[in-house]
């Protein structure tokens, strides 16, 4: 984002927000690829808990209702709904509970998409969890049909549509707007052209140039060539351009109807993403196995909350999409007792008094599968359970983390105080049945629930760019 400080992407509207808003720079991913993360953003549980360990890649919806989609949408009439949250609660339960109508525009990729999830009034997805940007799949109400348009103004519409909606009634109301952007596919043809041409004169210093990542693996495009960078970097940009023109007519569509003065917004995102960094290209699964770097696992936050005196402000306090559950609903000012296995707290206060250090906020927590981290203030230490070297950063000397100072005798004490402590944490919130060190997560997706047989795509593909070929 321009206010986080790039210099080559165009936010606009992003920007007003964190103007009118507390912008958090120090906030985390669950984990640092989608379908894990969004769990944990709904449920305030951990992968280790609710089960979802792997982005979503069958259990999507059941294809066989929906014959007319194999040859327009092209889907596998194989593949059969699995509700991968069934027995965990999620917020807008809760809202809903408490008299907020709830709606869904934009992408679930939980599994069972197809079908309105407790709490929602309204329901309008994607049908596979992720799509292409032009004629995505959309389920509308149950309805699945390939939709003329692209996907993240067809999303801003539907948003806009349901608050016309809202407006008219007396109930308070919760909206989900749940952007497939900035995702892959980038070419030329997934973007519109007013939006790659506010690119055509950029350099893209913003992100960095390096050689291919030595552990990266296919999940994206890779940008191995001056060329091949260009043109990633260009629809990335673009995608996130378009989704801030989106954000926009939400701002505009909230003034219009007097509600933008009695609305809380949040933006935030899943995931974090490498785009050259590190020389990777993609999520925590851009490499095997899998990596943390900030630029996987630090996402943004933005919250606005009107009539609040702390406008403009950023809070450096360390906070956790974990925090996202008990916060939404203290905002809503809903009745409610958090669970034993829901670590996090409610940063509502943060909003208030955003350049009050909270002491007893100075740890993060993430896992992938078998790799876990912890992060505090000074360091950040990962631990692999399976394969490859564990890692510990010095984040205040190296905060592009290019340093790794596991082997060093001198810090043998701060890793064996850093893993002790995050074990000790995901024990206390870990489900014995869903355990991810268990189970064997590659990062090519989940098929089915995590302790069935079969559960996990375990084949890799690992780019060689100095013998160009994959292997």
């Amino acid at each position: 984002m321009g206010c986080a400080g790039n210099q080559d992407v165009r936010t606009p509207n992003l920007d007003w927000l964190a103007e009118n808003g507390v912008r958090f720079d120090e906030f985390y991913c669950a984990s640092p690829v989608c379908s894990p993360a969004r769990a944990s953003l709904v449920t305030g549980e951990i992968p280790s808990c609710h089960g979802v360990q792997d982005w979503i890649e069958k259990g999507n919806l059941d294809a066989y209702k929906y014959p007319h989609m194999s040859t327009t949408a092209g889907f596998d009439m194989n593949d059969r709904a699995i509700d991968y949250l069934s027995g965990h609660r999620t917020y807008m339960e809760v809202l809903a509970e408490s008299g907020y109508q709830c709606a869904l525009s934009g992408k679930w990729h939980l599994g069972d998409n197809a079908a309105k999830k407790k709490g929602f009034s309204n329901w309008y997805t994607i049908g596979r969890g992720g799509c292409s940007y032009y004629h995505p799949d959309i389920c509308d109400e149950g309805n699945m049909e390939a939709a003329e348009g692209y996907i993240t103004d067809l999303i801003t519409d539907r948003s806009v549509q349901y608050i016309d909606e809202f407006a008219d009634s007396e109930k308070p109301f919760y909206l989900s707007v749940h952007y497939t952007a900035p995702h892959s596919p980038w070419g030329p043809e997934e973007h519109p052209e007013e939006y790659r041409k506010l690119y055509d004169d950029c350099e893209f210093k913003a992100t960095p140039d390096l050689p291919i990542h030595r552990n990266q693996i296919r999940t994206c495009p890779i940008g191995d060539t001056p060329e091949k960078r260009r043109e990633n970097l260009v629809g990335y940009y673009a995608a996130i351009s378009a989704m801030d023109a989106g954000v926009g007519k939400i701002i505009d569509k909230l003034r219009s109807k007097d509600l933008l003065d009695n609305t809380i917004i949040i933006f935030t995102a899943d995931n974090g993403m490498n785009m050259g960094h590190h020389g990777i290209w993609g999520k925590g699964n851009g490499t095997y196995p899998p990596n943390m770097y900030d630029s996987a696992v630090k996402v943004p936050l933005i919250i606005c909350v009107p009539n609040n005196k702390a406008k403009g402000v950023v809070c450096s306090n360390m906070t956790s999409q974990y925090d996202i559950f008990p916060t939404i609903l203290e905002f809503a000012k809903c009745e409610w007792e958090p669970q034993p296995m829901q670590p996090g707290r409610s940063i509502a206060w943060m909003t208030e008094n955003p350049e009050k250090t909270a002491d007893d906020r100075v740890v993060v927590f993430d896992e992938y599968g078998k790799t876990r981290m912890i992060k505090n203030k000074q360091y950040k230490y990962i631990h692999r359970y399976g394969d490859g070297i564990c890692e510990l950063y010095d984040m205040e000397k190296d905060p592009d983390e290019t340093t790794n100072l596991y082997e060093e005798k001198e810090y043998a004490s701060v890793v064996m105080a850093m893993k002790e402590e995050m074990e000790s944490w995901f024990d206390k919130y870990t489900n014995e049945k869903t355990d991810a060190r268990k189970y064997d997560v590659k990062g090519r997706g989940q098929q089915k629930l995590c302790w069935e047989e079969g559960a996990f795509n375990t084949q890799i593909e690992f780019y060689y760019p100095e013998k160009n070929e994959t292997i």
